[in-house]
């Protein structure tokens, strides 16, 4: 199929969450347009930068939660690509919802990538794309090994506590947020659901979706929290000054 092994250049970004757990930021904005302290720029700035230098040239943005906030930003901000804004007239669910943005992509016949508005990621995309197709999959998911947000207690096999580690990586991948579809994978999406119980289970049992473990080291944090701001902003900065020493 044309397009299949070749990096996709589109990609929905999924915007409309209502970010409740990062009020008071988010009570005049939705939360992809809460900013990354210290940069100046929106999440879906930096989302936006990252998907152009990775080859997208065009981008849906689904909006929900004060839509006319992004739309407005979207229309005045210096964008590094084309950028169209869909808002759902009725509530369709996460599938109906990545459905009906993935409808206003300009080439129907080939991969795309989507992304969850929160996530704040650097990573290669074109290497997830080149996986997606090796293994011929019709979704392919991006995984990340978030760390624990608690210390942790090593014990051994008669109750003695051996060791304690701050914050390790947790045993299980989870879902990063970031996706690679085949274009067969927009018929397979409900019109109103969530896909994530509906279609991503049908394909997994059919062998028919793929996990990509984030490259080591890549930098990966979804933003959920204030807490997750201030590290954001705190690692950013470090890295800064890394890369300024």
């Amino acid at each position: 199929m044309r397009g299949m092994h070749t990096s996709p250049t589109q990609a929905v970004v999924l915007a409309g969450g209502q970010g409740s757990r990062l009020r008071p930021y988010t009570d005049d904005r939705p939360k992809p347009m809460v900013e990354i302290p210290g940069t100046g720029t929106p999440i879906i700035g930096h989302q936006l930068s990252w998907l152009a230098a990775e080859g997208v040239t065009d981008a849906v943005v689904s909006c929900g939660h004060l839509a006319e906030v992004l739309q407005r930003w979207l229309a005045t901000a210096e964008l590094p690509l084309r950028v169209t804004t869909v808002v759902e007239p009725e509530p369709l669910g996460r599938g109906g919802g990545l459905k009906y943005a993935a409808a206003r992509l300009p080439h129907p016949e080939a991969p795309w990538y989507a992304t969850n508005g929160d996530i704040w990621t650097r990573f290669s995309l074109r290497e997830m794309a080149a996986f997606h197709a090796e293994r011929d999959a019709t979704a392919t998911l991006a995984l990340a090994r978030p760390r624990i947000p608690w210390g942790a207690v090593e014990t051994d096999a008669f109750g003695h506590i051996t060791d304690f580690i701050e914050s390790p990586p947790s045993p299980y991948l989870i879902n990063a947020g970031v996706y690679v579809f085949s274009p067969d994978f927009t018929g397979a999406l409900p019109d109103r659901g969530d896909h994530e119980r509906t279609t991503f289970p049908r394909l997994a049992r059919e062998r028919r979706l793929a996990g990509f473990p984030l490259p080591q080291g890549a930098y990966w944090r979804a933003i959920d929290t204030a807490k997750d701001l201030q590290e954001a902003a705190k690692e950013l900065a470090a890295s800064r000054g890394a890369e300024g020493a």
